[in-house]
Parts: C-alpha cells; structure tokens; sequence
C-alpha cells in the first residue's frame, strides 16, 4: 500500500471523530505581534498598550499549538498531526484552501480550545486526496467563536 493510500485509510477512520486541544490564554502581547506580522498598522491592533485594544480576527486562527516541542514537527516544517492522517507518512502535503466564519470575537484572557474533526476524504485522481477537516476554536467554556473549513491535499 502507498502512503497516500495508507492517509486515505487513515483518515477514512477518522471521518466524524471529534478531537479537542488547548491552545492557551489570549495574551495581548502575541495578539500584536501577530498582527504586525501581518501588515496591519491599525493601533487598535498592534498597541496593546491602548484601551481599545482588539485581537485580529485571524490570530485564533492562526494559532496551531500552546508550545512547540521540535518532535511534534514533520521534516516539511508542518506539525506531524496538523493533517489528520498522515503523521509518520512520507506524503506531500499542500493547504487546499480555508473557509472562515466568525460567531464571536477573540478577547484577551480568553482560554481558547481547537476542536476538529474530518469531515470528507475524496480521492481526486490516482495518488491525489482532499482531505476536508472541520474546526471549531472557542472558549473553554464551549463558546464557539471562529468556525472553519480547511481542505488539505496529500499526494
């Protein structure tokens, strides 16, 4: 069996699983790096000195773990399990695309947790998967903020 056939099992076995992770507090101070980051020069954005301060709406969503440890990487840069299915697979992965909904705002202080699951898996042509994954980031009180559709494509 191919890797990518081994990731099309895999995933194939996740489809509706739920899992949940902490991704840590808001801090105001990673809020506005980010939003440097991103060319934003809006001061309600990048001075958390003020006292109309906002997070960015993409920072939840751009964060994909509380702490890094080097193991948790894949020799592409990606995380080892940021694709559900692939960890330990030599495949190639790409972003396939993203869908955004807000439902709240992101507040500093607030305690966020990443839920996802595989939604879909289609096999595009010989070698070629799309792999659809549902994410949800929220408080830890279950306050769905941000909801998200990320495809992801594994060759």
């Amino acid at each position: 069996m191919s890797a990518w056939e081994s990731a099309e099992e895999r995933a194939r076995a996740l489809i509706g699983t739920w899992e949940r992770r902490s991704l840590g507090v808001v801090r105001a101070e990673d809020a506005a790096e980010f939003a440097r980051a991103a060319g934003e020069s809006d001061p309600r954005l990048v001075d958390p000195g003020r006292a109309d301060f906002v997070v960015h709406p993409m920072y939840a969503v751009s964060l994909l773990r509380a702490a890094a440890d080097p193991a948790e990487f894949r020799p592409d840069g990606m995380y080892r399990d940021e694709v559900p299915g692939t960890d330990g697979l030599d495949v190639r992965l790409m972003a396939g695309g993203q869908d955004v909904r807000w439902r709240g705002e992101v507040r500093v202080g607030d305690r966020i947790e990443m839920r996802r699951a595989v939604t879909a898996v289609e096999r595009k042509s010989a070698g070629f998967l799309l792999l659809t994954v549902e994410k949800t980031y929220g408080t830890a009180d279950d306050d769905t903020l941000i909801e998200v559709t990320e495809r992801f494509i594994v060759r």
